[in-house]
């Protein structure tokens, strides 16, 4: 064997050794994902576990509220406060955050060109970038005496300055997904509603948004998640009081506010400490549910 031709060999043994060498990180990185979040909820479902078997009653834990698991008499456990509260200001964030998110990616998937749209973009990543205890400082800080002032309200922290601040927090995941199910959809619907003569406006209206449709929902879907399992800024802007809220100025507290709370202060074993596992069990579950959905929405749109 000539010196070229060996030198030619060594050189595909050792490529063939490193497609195989970065084939194997890939595969160990892409399955430590699936094994870390088995391993969390089995952590979480082990804590809670004891609280499940032994001490809950599950027509209190779900239609109660009353949350008083250290009272000395008789320890209650009822999350439906927190539920509600936790319902209602995603609810309302999602009625807020929708509209203007899926007008901003109408904006930047059909309008905006070139340097406009880089800018919008960046914008948007920077606002997902911020961290959730700025956002909460934001709703001390600025919302709480804006709503005050503005609405005459004695205290500004609840419903209401908890949805405004998860909207502007789910804003950027719902406008990126929002504007990816605008760009999957044909160019050749659009020249063919112009080619009818229908108007820009019309064509969005009319051909863009019905087959982008499952995609919006998604990001909708993803947006509730966001809401729901945020913490630091909801325990900040909520206000923190066990309470079934009947206005968008009430005080309330978050199912996730909860455990953040109250897990240090809890002895470890103790009832109390595994109900708040209890609750993340409930969460994890909830958050599940709402991924796999907007998963499946997902592949129904590649699909399609």
């Amino acid at each position: 064997m000539s010196a070229n031709a060996r030198l030619a060999t060594d050189a595909r043994d050792k490529n063939w050794y490193l497609d195989r060498g970065f084939q194997g990180l890939m595969f160990v990185c892409g399955i430590s994902a699936i094994i870390f979040v088995v391993g969390i909820f089995a952590f979480v479902f082990k804590e809670g576990l004891g609280f499940i078997l032994n001490d809950m009653n599950v027509a209190e834990f779900f239609a109660s509220p009353k949350w008083r698991p250290t009272s000395l008499n008789k320890p209650t456990y009822g999350i439906l406060a927190m539920v509600v509260g936790t319902a209602q200001v995603t609810f309302l964030a999602m009625l807020i955050c929708l509209p203007f998110s899926i007008g901003a990616a109408i904006y930047i998937a059909e309008f905006a060109k070139g340097r406009t749209r880089e800018v919008l973009k960046i914008a948007i990543e920077f606002l997902a970038a911020i961290p959730s205890v700025v956002w909460g400082f934001i709703a001390l800080s600025i919302m709480n005496p804006l709503i005050i002032t503005t609405f005459d309200v004695p205290m500004g922290l609840g419903v209401l300055n908890s949805a405004l601040i998860l909207a502007l927090m789910a804003a950027p995941i719902v406008t990126s997904i929002a504007e990816d199910a605008f760009k999957a959809v044909p160019d050749t619907y659009r020249e063919a509603a112009e080619a009818l003569g229908a108007t820009r406006w019309q064509t969005i209206f009319k051909v863009v948004l019905p087959a982008a449709k499952n995609g919006l929902l998604s990001a909708g879907l993803l947006g509730v998640g966001r809401g729901f399992g945020e913490t630091m800024a909801v325990l900040m802007s909520s206000g923190h009081s066990i309470n079934m809220p009947t206005s968008i100025f009430d005080s309330f507290r978050a199912l996730t506010a909860t455990i953040a709370a109250e897990l240090g202060e809890t002895a470890v074993g103790s009832p109390h400490y595994q109900s708040l596992f209890a609750i993340g069990i409930f969460l994890f579950l909830i958050t599940f549910l709402i991924n796999m959905t907007a998963d499946f929405i997902v592949r129904g749109v590649k699909k399609g």
